[in-house]
C-alpha cells in the first residue's frame, strides 16, 4: 500500500523490469494516476519499452473546428476539469508518443481514430471472449486497475467494480505464469468514487503486488453525457420494446438506440395504454407478425432479466421502473424449476414437495439439504440442523416430510418468506453518464446484491465457466433478445457494425458477435439489429440498407431480426427473396426501386416484383407523424436527464445544421457566403453569443465565426431544439 504513484512504478519496475506489456481495463476502470506516472517514466527514459494493450481511452471531447471548440471547451471543463486527462491518449491523438511507447487497442471509442494511421495500424481485431487470449498472446505482464476499497473498515476485499471483465480471467493465468518463473505484476489504484459490488467483483485484497491509495486525490468518475434521442431513433426503440417478452431475458448497447429501447420498453410497463396508442397506429401485428410471435404487448409481470456485457444506465432504469426484476439463481435445478411455473419465488411447503421429487432434497432432510435450502432462503436463517432434527430457538422439530405434523411445524417455524440470492442483472463492465455513477453509489445493499459484475466471459457465450456451466447459462437465459445497432446491413442479411470497406475501423467487433451466435443456440432466443435506415454523407441522405457492402461484422448464416424506424425484417430460416425483399421493405422509400432493381438483377428477386404501394410510405414525416399517436410528449428527447444547459442546446443545434451544410467543399463556400451577408445578430442572440466568446470577437477569424454563428442559429428555426435534428 503506496501514496506515491512513482513510488509504485519503481515498486513494479524492480517486481519486472523494464520490458512492460501493460494491460488496462476497457473504459473507465483505467487506473489514471498509475498510468500517467507510469507514461511519464518511460518519456524519461528510454531504456523502458512500454506496450499498453487496452480498448477506449477516453479523453474529454475538444471540437474540430474553432466553432465546435468554443462550445465544447466550457462543456468539457464543467463534466472532465476535475478528472486528470489521460496522458497517453492525449499524445496518441497528438501522433506524439514517444518511440520506446505503443498503444494497442482492440476497441475505439466510434469513429475516434478513423483518420489515425498509427491507431489504424495499431488495432488488434478480437471478439470480447478472445480479448484475454490475445492480451496473454500479447505478451502482458502488468495488469493495472482502478478499485473500489471497501466500504467497511478492516475488510480485506477490494470491488473491480466497473471492470471485472477479463481481469477475473487474467488474474489466474497471470498467477499462474509466475508460479512458471515470469515476473508479473497486478497493480490497482483505490477510487473510492466508485461504486462497490460484491460477488464475482469482490477479490482479496492481496491479489495486487501494489496498491495507490490516496483518497485526497479521488477523482470524480469519466462519464459519458446522454445524447438525445431522435424521433427516428425512438420509433427503432419501440418497434424492438415489442419483441420483449415478459419474463425473459435483455442485452442492449451503449448510445442513443439503447436508451431508446428502454423508454418505450418503460412505457409499455407504466403507460401502457399510450403505448398501445403508438403500436396500433404502426399496426405492428398485422405488419410484422413476428411481435406476436415472439415479443409481447402486456406489462412486465414476471419482469426481466439483464444479462449484458455492458451494464448502461438503461438498466436502472428499468430496475427502478419495476421491469428489471426476474431474478435468477446459479442452481440449474431450482432455475427450471421456475423456468417451467414447478415452483414461485415465494415459498410454500408444496415447494418442498416438489424438489423431493425432482431429487433435489430428501425425506428426512439430511444436513447437506438443510444447508442448500437455507442457502436459497427455503428455510429461514434460525434454523439449525442437529442431533438429525431442526431446531428453531427454543423449539425442535422432525425434519420428516412425510409426517403430517412435522410439515404443519415446518410451515410455522421453518419456512423462509422468498427465494434469496437471486441477480436480475449480471454485466462485464459499466460506462455512463454521471447520474448514472450517483444511482449506482445510492443502490440500497439488496439492490447491489441483486447485480453481479462479472467476467466478460461467462456472460457472452454458453460455454462452461467457473462462474456457471453451460447448462446453467440456457436455464437463465430463456426467451433471451440480444439488441445490439449495426451501421449498414446487405439485402442478403450481412451486417456492418466495426468497420469500412478499405479496412479502417469505425470502433469494434466487441461482443456483437458473441450474442449474435448465441441467439441461435439458446431456445426461444433472438438476435435484433437496430439500424438507422439512413445517414447523411456529403450533405446527402444515403441509404444504410445496401444490395452489398465490402466488409462484414456478422455473416448472413447468422441472420436474425433487423429494425429500423420503418419496421422489423424477420430474416431468421428465410429464403433468399424474402430476406432481400423484407429488408426492402424497411428501407427509406427513396432508395427502394434501386435496391429492388439491384436484387432483381442479382436473380435473387423475381423480375415480376413490384413494390407494393404501402412500402412507398416510409419517409421522415411518417415518422414524425407515428409517435403523435401516444401524446405529443411521450417520446422526449431527453427522456434520462440531460448533461447540456437550455442555451447548449440551441447551440448545438445549430452547429450540427452548420456542420451539415458544409459537409462539401460547395456547401462551404456557399455556407461561407451567406454567412457573410448576414448581419452580426441581435439582441436576443446575446446570451448565446457569450456563451461562445463571440460578444466582441477579436480578430478576423472571430469575426467569421460570429457570423457563421449567427447564420447557423437563424437556420434553426428561431433558436429552438427541435427533436428531428436532436441526434
Amino acid at each position: 500500500m503506496l501514496t506515491d504513484a512513482d513510488a509504485c512504478v519503481e515498486a513494479l519496475i524492480q517486481k519486472v523490469g523494464k520490458n512492460i506489456t501493460l494491460g488496462l481495463p476497457l473504459g473507465l476502470g483505467k487506473p489514471i494516476r498509475l498510468a500517467n506516472a507510469l507514461y511519464r517514466r518511460a518519456c524519461q527514459d528510454k531504456t523502458l519499452k512500454l506496450h499498453i494493450v487496452t480498448a477506449i481511452s477516453m479523453l474529454a471531447p475538444s471540437g474540430s473546428s474553432s466553432l465546435e471548440r468554443r462550445f465544447m471547451k466550457p462543456f468539457s471543463e464543467r463534466l472532465y476539469g476535475n478528472i486528470p486527462e489521460l496522458a497517453y491518449a492525449v499524445d496518441v491523438m497528438k501522433g506524439q508518443l514517444p518511440d520506446n511507447v505503443q498503444v494497442s487497442e482492440f476497441f475505439f471509442k466510434a469513429g475516434s481514430f478513423l483518420h489515425h494511421r498509427g491507431q489504424q495500424q495499431n488495432y488488434v481485431c478480437s471478439n470480447y471472449t478472445h480479448a484475454m487470449r490475445d492480451l496473454m498472446a500479447q505478451g502482458v505482464n502488468v495488469v493495472a486497475q482502478m478499485v473500489s476499497p471497501p466500504e467497511e473498515t478492516g475488510s480485506d476485499f477490494f470491488s473491480l467494480s466497473c471492470n471485472p471483465d477479463l481481469t477475473l480471467d487474467l488474474i489466474p493465468e497471470l498467477k499462474a505464469m509466475e508460479h512458471q518463473g515470469h515476473a508479473i505484476a497486478l497493480i490497482a489504484e483505490t477510487n473510492r468514487n466508485l461504486p462497490y459490488f460484491g460477488r464475482d467483483a469482490e477479490i482479496p485484497a492481496d491479489a495486487f503486488d501494489v496498491v495507490l491509495d490516496q483518497p485526497k486525490q479521488d477523482y470524480p468518475l469519466f462519464s459519458v453525457p446522454q445524447m438525445a434521442i431522435s424521433p427516428t431513433d425512438h420509433l427503432i426503440g419501440f418497434y424492438a420494446s415489442a419483441l420483449l417478452r415478459d419474463g425473459g431475458t435483455l442485452q442492449v448497447g451503449i448510445g442513443s438506440l439503447g436508451a431508446a429501447l428502454v423508454h418505450s420498453t418503460i412505457m409499455r410497463h407504466r403507460n401502457n395504454d399510450a403505448w398501445h396508442k403508438t403500436f396500433k397506429t404502426l399496426n405492428i401485428d398485422q405488419r410484422f407478425p413476428v411481435a406476436a410471435r415472439c415479443g409481447g404487448t402486456g406489462v412486465f409481470e414476471e419482469g426481466l432479466y439483464g444479462c449484458s456485457e455492458m451494464m448502461v444506465d438503461g438498466f436502472i432504469h428499468l430496475m427502478k421502473a419495476g421491469v428489471l426484476k426476474r431474478e435468477v439463481y446459479d442452481h440449474v435445478g431450482l432455475q427450471r424449476l421456475l423456468n417451467r411455473g414447478r415452483i414461485r419465488p415465494a415459498i410454500t411447503l408444496e415447494m418442498l414437495d416438489v424438489l423431493r421429487q425432482e431429487e433435489l432434497i430428501d425425506s428426512p432432510l439430511r444436513a447437506r439439504d438443510v444447508r442448500w435450502l437455507m442457502r436459497y432462503g427455503i428455510l429461514n436463517d434460525q434454523v439449525v440442523f442437529k442431533g438429525g432434527r431442526l431446531t428453531v430457538g427454543d423449539q425442535s422439530l422432525e425434519p420428516d416430510l412425510d409426517d403430517p405434523e412435522a410439515r404443519e411445524r415446518l410451515a410455522t417455524l421453518a419456512l423462509g418468506s422468498h427465494l434469496t440470492g437471486g441477480v436480475v442483472l449480471h454485466g462485464g463492465f459499466y460506462l455512463g453518464p454521471e447520474n448514472f455513477y450517483q444511482a449506482l453509489r445510492e443502490l440500497t445493499p439488496a439492490q447491489k446484491d441483486q447485480i453481479c459484475m462479472t467476467s466478460v466471459n461467462f456472460i457472452n457465450h454458453l460455454y462452461d465457466h467457473r462462474f456457471g456451466d453451460q447448462k446453467l447459462k440456457v436455464a437463465q437465459r430463456k426467451d433471451s433478445r440480444f439488441i445490439n445497432s449495426a451501421m449498414m446491413q446487405t439485402l442478403s442479411g450481412t451486417a456492418v457494425s466495426d468497420g469500412l470497406e478499405d479496412g479502417r475501423v469505425v470502433s469494434g467487433v466487441g461482443g456483437q458477435y458473441n450474442f449474435v451466435a448465441m441467439a441461435h443456440e439458446l431456445p426461444g432466443a433472438h438476435s435484433i439489429l437496430a439500424l438507422r435506415s439512413t445517414r447523411q454523407s456529403g450533405g446527402q441522405a444515403v441509404s444504410n440498407i445496401v444490395f452489398s457492402y465490402g466488409h462484414c461484422t456478422i455473416p448472413r448464416h447468422l441472420r436474425d431480426i433487423v429494425v429500423t424506424e420503418y419496421g422489423i425484417a424477420d430474416l431468421r430460416s428465410k429464403a433468399d427473396q424474402e430476406v432481400y425483399l423484407a429488408l426492402i421493405r424497411i428501407a427509406d422509400a427513396r432508395f427502394q426501386p434501386d435496391l429492388l432493381r439491384q436484387a432483381q438483377k442479382a436473380g435473387k428477386v423475381a423480375a415480376s416484383f413490384r413494390l407494393p404501394a404501402e412500402w412507398g410510405q416510409n419517409t421522415p414525416a411518417f415518422v414524425q407523424d407515428a409517435l403523435q399517436a401516444a401524446g405529443e410528449n411521450a417520446f422526449p428527447a431527453f427522456p434520462f436527464g440531460c448533461d447540456f444547459t437550455e442555451e447548449e442546446l440551441i447551440l448545438g443545434k445549430a452547429l450540427r445544421g452548420l456542420k451539415a451544410a458544409t459537409a462539401t467543399r460547395r456547401g462551404k463556400m456557399a455556407t461561407l457566403w451567406r454567412a457573410l451577408r448576414t448581419g452580426p445578430g441581435d439582441e436576443a442572440m446575446a446570451p448565446l453569443l457569450e456563451r461562445m466568446a463571440l460578444t466582441s470577437p477579436s480578430g478576423f477569424k472571430a469575426r467569421i465565426d460570429r457570423r457563421l454563428l449567427v447564420h447557423g442559429l437563424r437556420q434553426a428555426d428561431h433558436f429552438k431544439l427541435s427533436e428531428d435534428n436532436a441526434d
